[in-house]
């Protein structure tokens, strides 16, 4: 078993300042992976006050300095690629062939993008007789999730020092291992004192505490809505800056004109990928009334071919939850479906074939003639957990897939790219993927409505993290 004592403060492993650990599990089989310190409040003081000490010179380097470091932090991660994505699969259950091509090459390739994206960002411009500069927002507070989460970590921590910000990283204690490395992997590159620094605990207690500190300018959240909104209830006090990135309930619309062999297992691939912990995944499959037995038996015949198992295994193509508690909440929203009327079409709350004993693990599966209105059609679910609904026209596709608090994600599936198109621009979503186009880490990264504000990725990501300053001169005569 692993066993960090230390947070990462102004450059040095510094003894945690609260008794106790916090237990990280292993969701393949439940057992005890590592403990990691259980901060409280001297801890997160201690980070951010060396965040703070740091940030003026750090925001005065330059753009070459800036890049130069980003480019040293990607090569390490990629130097420890094989070691980061095995401690991913143990400590939050992605399949290891998933950790492999995307938990470890995604981060890696963010911090690549943000110092290639530097060197050609404005920072000063003329507009009449007046000069914009962008500057850094200040001391930047990053809590991450457990999905992805050093995708996560890198969405945040590199675009913020790519602005000149100093940050204070706060990861999920459900997964945290990963950020240790990262932290490592800073060091070794030469990451000024202060500059990047990581405390582990409790969103209730550290979170909180860096949430409310004064000397924090901006706080940059992924995870739940329900936290995002205490996060933003905390910030307000201080007049911080938040951007949110929450939670989805997002639709892939198979248009009647799309091909179904090819369109509903796409969908159902992108609801179960990661085991259905995905913020953007299409957890609603939108078909027209008339070819819903069709869809239906396409989505039970992709479901049955996910492979349950050992996330160490390659063979292993769905991996348990991360979580026991996720592992609950995931079957209480199952046996909430089938008491709404919805038809179990395959999976359900028992353990699945491939299970290994003491694991979180939850069988593919899929719903059936599902009420838009219904609970498992309107809560993010977070598990391998697919509802059918169908629709009568495309205004009434538009219409239901429109129709949640989220707007995240979606999709859309035509026989023509123009008419997905058309359809796409109808939805209130930050993103839409059509017919089967694939996630861009250029592109901006955010919701509409209670998935959030804020974009990452790309230069919107850099962006994200500076203040414009306009200063005025004496218009020549």
């Amino acid at each position: 078993m692993q066993e960090r004592t230390c947070h990462y403060i102004g450059g040095q492993w510094v003894p945690s300042a609260s008794d106790g650990g916090i237990e990280v599990f292993a969701p393949r089989d439940g057992s005890i992976l590592a403990t990691v310190p259980n901060g409280g409040v001297a801890d997160a003081d201690a980070a951010i006050l060396a965040a703070r000490g740091a940030f003026d010179r750090w925001a005065a380097t330059s753009v070459g300095e800036r890049i130069a470091l980003l480019g040293r932090i990607q090569k390490g991660i990629k130097a420890r690629g094989e070691e980061i994505a095995r401690c991913i699969t143990l400590e939050m259950g992605a399949p290891i062939t998933f950790s492999q091509r995307v938990q470890v090459p995604s981060p890696a390739a963010t911090f690549g993008l943000c110092a290639k994206l530097l060197a050609d960002l404005p920072f000063e411009e003329q507009v009449g007789h007046s000069k914009v500069v962008r500057e850094p927002v200040g001391v930047v507070v990053a809590i991450t999730p457990w999905n992805y989460p050093l995708h996560q970590i890198a969405a945040k921590v590199a675009a913020a020092l790519a602005a000149g910000c100093t940050v204070v990283l706060k990861p999920s204690e459900v997964a945290p291992l990963n950020a240790f490395i990262l932290a490592e992997i800073m060091h070794e590159a030469g990451v000024p004192a202060g500059v990047f620094n990581l405390v582990t605990g409790y969103g209730t207690v550290v979170g909180e505490a860096l949430a409310t500190h004064p000397e924090v300018d901006m706080i940059s959240f992924t995870g739940s809505t329900r936290a995002g909104a205490r996060v933003s209830e905390l910030a307000s006090a201080s007049i911080k800056r938040v951007a949110l990135e929450l939670g989805g309930k997002s639709a892939g619309i198979v248009l009647d004109d799309a091909d179904f062999s090819t369109a509903v297992p796409a969908v159902v691939s992108n609801c179960y990928q990661n085991a259905g912990q995905t913020c953007t995944a299409q957890t609603r499959l939108l078909v027209p009334r008339a070819r819903y037995d069709e869809a239906a038996a396409l989505a039970v015949s992709a479901a049955r071919g996910f492979r349950v198992g050992d996330p160490l295994l390659p063979e292993t193509t769905l991996g348990p939850l991360a979580s026991a508690a996720q592992l609950q909440r995931v079957r209480d929203c199952i046996v909430r479906g089938l008491a709404d009327g919805a038809s179990l079409l395959i999976g359900g709350t028992d353990s699945p074939a491939g299970s290994v004993p003491g694991g979180y693990y939850v069988a593919p599966t899929v719903f059936g003639r599902v009420a838009p209105e219904s609970a498992i059609a309107q809560e993010e679910i977070f598990g391998p957990v697919l509802s059918i609904i169908t629709y009568e026209n495309e205004e009434d596709a538009i219409r239901i897939a429109n129709g949640t608090q989220y707007g995240l994600s979606g999709g859309v599936w035509s026989a023509s790219d123009e008419r997905a198109e058309r359809v796409a621009r109808q939805l209130r979503t930050g993103q839409v993927e059509i017919n089967s186009g694939y996630f861009n880490i250029a592109a901006p990264f955010g919701g509409y409505k209670h998935s959030g504000n804020g974009r990452e990725l790309g230069r919107y990501g850099i962006e994200e993290f500076l203040e414009y300053k306009a200063m005025q001169f004496r218009p020549a005569k």
